[in-house]
């Protein structure tokens, strides 16, 4: 080992004896020797066997190989000393190669070395006793051998020895022990703590190095941390902090530190003491970047629990860190940005370190080469704009949008994760949205919905749900194909993803083309699974349904038979008929394209008329269209264009709300074949009518205007498109057996009152036997008009 500060002297010899060399013999020869009856023989066989041992590691698997190990083992427990003594110093040489090593293991050598410890035995036999169980110690099994056989307290002795080499020995041994929870506790209930401490001071810094990394995980027990403490640990460790001729220490020195404060009480007693501004001093005097690197990963330890944070911060903590990410080494600048985040759960952290100019810094992070350094910066600005809006204009002012649009693009699922979440963030600020959708976010969100890291679909889809705020957003991640993925979302069983799907989809649902289209990849049928299940169904799922049905009526009509006088039917609302269970409900398309069968039609609103553009027109008059290219589009109703303009010229001009009520319940039982009787509603011919309407037009899909034999169902439908029309409000029920009816609210006007109307009543609306009349909800009236 090489002397800390001292120049190197030669060790005296510790022999006691002038040795005696076999002069002539072969190791062979010697190896016969070791089972020779005669002392003086045994003796000197044993130290030849040492020093041609010790020549190399050729030699030890010679004398493998020649069978030296088991007249050795058994040569230990001699009953003269000296023969004992050479023969532990040949097995202890010999123990450092990898197959003596192996062949040991074999053996049950290890409680007799154990022995071997005991105070009584002179230093030679203690050094290689050590040494042998430093070789055989990183071996698990034989550690377990080690513990089992109450090795740890003569180690823990022997580390105050006078002899060095004994002390790094077992000093090695206790450190490979350790490495198991169970051994380091014993190592501080045994006193292992002071003679470690003690160690700090060895002229030799292998030892020093040894120790500190043995500190490193006794320390990590809360219980080995009070003794620490009792014994001024933390005053040992900063004493090597503060001096430079230890700088070669000072990484480990850290470690121990970054365990030692993990214990809050601890923390307070070092901070009340002075410590931990000792310790920011430290920080921020200039060293290597090794020293910086560990330092850093000490805050970012140290920062783990918010009562640490707010103390490091009541030290300036930020000042260090602001500091650190100018360094050029990265890994610096990596662990920086990790206790950047780990600062950042503390709020007036946060806001300080904004105003050490440290975000641009942390930006900047994201544009390096390094994979780990990008993580780390994302982390951290994904923490600091957490709740905080200036910390989000800062990353913004500092370039960080773009960027950050950019990091969506990488391999690392965390880097991804963490940069969704920021943009998130940023998100909010209208100005700040704007800007990170002009860099193409929204495509670049398509792919990470695909991951199958759940912490990136969180972040993406909360990601997503806070910039598709707008029409022409959802528009564009219709055309970049992001919708099929969300929808697929709807699958999963991980609650946080689920919920924040369901976020997501209750953003795109805001207007029909996106609803439509996440419908059309089974979103309907999916959110209902969700809902029908008692461990996934959440109120997120609930409103991603409402909302995707309110973009959706016909959906809606289909699925709940009910549609709400805030649900304004448009052109392309259609009755496709009441849903079965788990069916997905098909387009007014899909619905179209499929042969004419006999099931009920599909009973569809269009008032406008599709004009041909010029440039359509001359590609029809010279390039025939065969009907698989030909774009689908929808029938024409000229007669419900009639029948809307005259609803408007007719109804609106009436002043009264009851009239205009009846007088359209009128116009659509004339329109729809009349009043019928109720004893002759068998009779009425709706059924054949509808037929050849579906045979005249060779489809599934009829126009609600061609339609002149109706009844209840076609009544109430006609009824709610041309109320909403003509902003008259009322709902439409589906009730069994072809029964449908609109709900409406009006005041009913106290003769006694002077003209002033009294709380509103609901009423049904009659369209089929006496059109017109009103009926008060839940009267015999209104019961026998709902059902048969």
């Amino acid at each position: 080992m090489g002397k800390r500060g001292k120049k190197e002297t030669e060790t005296p010899c510790k022999d006691t004896f002038e040795s005696l060399p076999v002069e002539g013999k072969t190791p062979e020869t010697v190896v016969l020797l070791l089972s020779s009856p005669e002392e003086d023989i045994l003796i000197k066989a044993c130290e030849a066997i040492h020093a041609f041992a010790k020549k190399g590691d050729e030699n030890k698997v010679s004398l493998l190989g020649l069978g030296a190990l088991e007249p050795l083992c058994r040569l230990i427990t001699h009953n003269n000393k000296l023969v004992r003594r050479n023969a532990v110093m040949a097995l202890g040489t010999m123990a450092t190669n990898g197959d003596v090593k192996d062949a040991l293991k074999k053996t049950d050598l290890i409680p007799s070395i154990i022995d071997k410890l005991s105070l009584e035995e002179d230093r030679v036999v203690h050094e290689f006793a050590t040494l042998f169980l430093a070789s055989m110690s990183p071996d698990f099994i034989c550690k377990v051998q080690i513990f089992d056989n109450n090795g740890l307290p003569p180690l823990i002795q022997l580390l105050s020895s006078p002899d060095p080499d004994v002390q790094k020995n077992s000093l090695e041994v206790i450190f490979n022990l350790v490495q198991d929870y169970q051994c380091r506790v014993a190592v501080h209930e045994l006193g292992g703590i002071p003679p470690l401490l003690e160690l700090l001071k060895s002229d030799f810094p292998v030892i020093q190095h040894q120790a500190l990394e043995t500190l490193e995980l006794v320390t990590t027990d809360k219980d080995t941390r009070h003794t620490f403490r009792e014994e001024q640990g933390f005053e040992k460790i900063m004493g090597i902090l503060t001096n430079t001729d230890f700088s070669d220490l000072h990484a480990e020195a850290l470690h121990v530190v970054a365990n030692y404060l993990s214990d809050s009480e601890t923390l307070q007693l070092i901070h009340e003491g002075g410590g931990l501004t000792r310790l920011m001093d430290f920080f921020l005097t200039p060293n290597l970047p090794e020293i910086q690197f560990n330092a850093v990963k000490c805050i970012a330890r140290v920062a783990q629990s918010s009562e640490h944070r707010k103390l490091l911060h009541e030290q300036n903590v930020e000042k260090v860190l602001v500091d650190y990410l100018s360094v050029a080494d990265i890994s610096v600048k990596t662990s920086t940005c990790k206790a950047v985040a780990a600062m950042s759960f503390h709020l007036s952290s946060k806001d300080r370190f904004r105003e050490l100019g440290g975000i641009p810094a942390v930006v900047e992070g994201l544009r390096g080469e390094s994979i780990e350094l990008r993580e780390a910066a994302a982390h951290a600005l994904a923490n600091l704009t957490h709740n905080n809006h200036l910390s989000a204009i800062a990353v913004y002012e500092a370039g960080g949008n773009e960027i950050l649009v950019q990091q969506l693009h990488g391999s690392c699922p965390r880097t991804v994760a963490n940069a969704a979440a920021t943009l998130c963030n940023m998100a909010q600020k209208e100005l700040i949205r704007r800007s990170i959708l002009s860099h193409g976010v929204i495509q670049a969100l398509v792919e990470p919905l695909k991951s199958t890291d759940t912490q990136v679909l969180v972040n993406t889809t909360l990601c997503l749900a806070a910039l598709a705020c707008d029409a022409e957003d959802r528009e564009e991640l219709l055309s970049a194909g992001g919708l099929q993925p969300l929808v697929n979302l709807l699958r999963s069983y991980h609650k946080e993803v689920l919920q924040s799907v369901c976020l997501a989809v209750i953003v795109c649902a805001s207007d029909e083309p996106t609803a439509l289209e996440m419908c059309k990849f089974g979103a309907v049928e999916l959110l209902q699974e969700i809902n029908q299940s008692v461990n996934r169904r959440s109120s997120f799922s609930e409103s991603a349904m409402i909302s995707l049905l309110k973009s959706n009526l016909p959906v809606k009509y289909s699925l709940t038979d009910h549609l709400a006088s805030t649900d304004i039917v448009r052109d392309g609302f259609y009755d496709a008929g009441k849903a079965r269970a788990g069916q997905r409900i098909l387009t007014l398309e899909e619905f179209s394209k499929q042969p004419v069968n006999q099931q009920r039609p599909i009973i569809v609103f269009n008032t406008t008329t599709e004009k041909k553009k010029d440039s359509d027109q001359q590609k029809d008059e010279t390039q025939p269209v065969s009907p698989a290219e030909e774009p689908w589009k929808m029938m024409d109703d000229v007669s419900l264009q009639v029948l809307v303009k005259e609803t408007k010229e007719s109804i609106l001009s009436l002043d009264d709300e009851r009239e205009q009520c009846a007088a359209l319940a009128r116009m659509v039982s004339e329109v729809m074949g009349g009043a019928v009787e109720m004893e002759k509603l068998h009779a009425f011919p709706w059924v054949l009518h509808l037929s050849e309407l579906k045979f005249q037009l060779q489809s599934n899909v009829i126009p609600i205007g061609l339609i002149t034999r109706g009844i209840y169902c076609h009544r109430a439908l006609l009824f709610k498109c041309l109320a909403d029309f003509i902003g008259m409000s009322c709902t439409l029920v589906r009730g069994e057996y072809n029964r449908a009816w609109n709900e409406v609210l009006l005041f009913s006007v106290d003769p006694s009152s002077n003209g002033r109307s009294s709380q509103p009543s609901r009423y049904l609306v009659d369209l089929m036997h006496r059109p017109g009349s009103l009926l008060a909800v839940n009267t015999p009236a209104a019961v026998q008009y709902q059902s048969i």
